[in-house]
């Protein structure tokens, strides 16, 4: 099928030598796409996760029809632009917000409003006519660091994802935990306490918190560079929201860390760097967990890097999982 190369024979003492093979990285392509409540990131990466091309389409409307549109005319583009078939994709990964469904978690302001009442993995398949995998942005970018980032060779991690609000990766005996509604590790939405009050993680500890925290203060911004750009700056109003998140970070952790014990505990996704890794110097690890112990082999909160594509690059990766560690039905 055009899959694999051959790479030379290997001794192995008597008889002839043993054909080797590798996995042919132009033998097959996945296509990766993330919805943003403002964009759309696309991602063609052939066999072995190498980005072949990527492409970001602002989004006016988050509507089926808009979103379809876009992910219809950037997938043909991608095909055009590099004289490839149809036939050589081996499937599509979608990746969006949370949460999926009707739930009690409407109108937070981080959601994709319109996809309540949507079966996304129908919508696609049907709009593409290529294999569909639909997973939610934080298990997509938890598993795209375990193929190519800080989480390589780790089976048990949680990944804390900044989209526009803040979610849960969580991979367990490397397989991402679903839930019975796909709805696993909507972390943002649970209660942190800070100065006496009870308030969302969410609401102080993501991209958007940020964004509405400096705009009160004047201050406009609406892209990763925007925030870069305040923190060479040191930007007072900006610190003073890491310090903040860096308060309620804690809280979560403890509950990360207790439910799941995981051998690490990531950030990564739509927030630079820089900011993470004030977040991670400026964060008190809780004590009572069971991930303070003496034996650790990896540090209990670490940034993630594969960068601000992270989830799209995980929407592929998806279908590149799929591909190589099929999950196969039991027979009833």
């Amino acid at each position: 099928e055009g899959l694999l190369i051959e790479k030379g024979h290997r001794s192995a003492g008597r008889g002839l030598p043993v054909q080797q093979y590798a996995i042919k990285p132009g033998g097959g392509y996945a296509f990766g796409v993330e919805v943003r409540p403002t964009a759309v990131f696309t991602a063609l990466v052939d066999l072995v996760g190498t980005p072949i091309a990527t492409h970001r389409t602002a989004l006016l409307k988050t509507c089926k029809t808009a979103v379809s549109e876009t992910v219809s005319a950037q997938l043909d583009d991608i095909l055009q632009s590099h004289q490839l078939r149809k036939d050589a994709l081996l499937g599509a990964g979608i990746v969006m917000p949370g949460p999926f469904g009707d739930t009690g978690l409407r109108g937070t302001g981080s959601e994709l409003p319109g996809w309540h009442s949507e079966n996304p993995e129908e919508t696609f398949a049907d709009l593409l006519s290529i294999p569909v995998f639909v997973e939610n942005d934080a298990n997509a970018a938890a598993m795209a660091e375990r193929m190519n980032g800080v989480a390589r060779g780790l089976d048990n991690f949680a990944y804390l994802y900044f989209g526009q609000g803040l979610g849960l990766g969580l991979v367990q005996n490397g397989q991402t935990l679903h839930g019975a509604f796909g709805n696993a590790g909507e972390i943002g939405h649970i209660g942190v306490t800070l100065n006496g009050q009870i308030q969302s993680l969410e609401s102080v500890t993501s991209r958007l918190s940020a964004q509405t925290f400096l705009a009160a203060r004047g201050l406009n911004v609406n892209s990763m560079d925007d925030l870069i750009s305040l923190y060479a700056k040191a930007d007072p109003h900006l610190l003073e929201w890491l310090d903040t998140a860096a308060k309620a970070l804690p809280q979560a952790l403890s509950i990360i860390e207790n439910l799941f014990d995981p051998e690490t505990i990531i950030l990564g996704g739509a927030m630079p760097d820089t900011l993470l890794d004030h977040l991670i110097d400026r964060t008190t690890l809780p004590e009572r967990t069971v991930s303070n112990r003496p034996d650790r082999i990896h540090p209990r909160l670490m940034r993630g890097t594969t960068g601000r594509m992270t989830a799209t690059l995980g929407a592929a990766a998806l279908v590149l999982h799929q591909a190589f560690t099929p999950t196969i039905a039991a027979a009833r």
